[in-house]
């Protein structure tokens, strides 16, 4: 059963990243109250939202230390999840910087801004390679 289908793996990946970025990752990433609305979430009395979009963060935050994990235990995949690291470094900096400019984070969150710069530049130092591979 395992790779049945493995001859069509990229055009799976394909047609699952246009469906989960056009229906999920953009918009929640772009107008998340307006998702949940849509999802059916009762906006503002539903408190459970904030629950829902937290643990979901954390659940990809976790998928990310497990490729980390890998690449320290194993030596595999060391720079893929690198170039993760610099994607989810890059799209956070965008998230703060974008709450700061718009005054609708509290100060933690702003000041979070130095961490993910700092840690952008940490990947940069610490990179496996002499080139970038995304």
């Amino acid at each position: 059963m395992l790779g049945l289908y493995s001859q069509h793996a990229s055009d799976y990946l394909f047609y699952l990243m246009i469906i989960t970025t056009s229906f999920f990752a953009l918009p929640i990433f772009v107008a998340p109250l307006m998702w949940a609305r849509l999802m059916l979430w009762r906006i503002p009395d539903d408190l459970d939202l904030a629950v829902y979009f937290g643990r979901c963060l954390g659940a990809f935050i976790l998928v990310v230390e497990i490729l980390m994990l890998r690449g320290v235990t194993t030596g595999t995949g060391l720079s893929y999840a690198f170039d993760v690291l610099f994607c989810v470094y890059g799209f956070m900096l965008v998230v703060h910087i974008y709450g700061a400019f718009r005054r609708i984070q509290p100060i933690t969150e702003t000041l979070e801004i130095g961490l993910w710069a700092l840690l952008l530049v940490l990947n940069t130092l610490f990179y496996p390679a002499a080139s970038i591979t995304l």
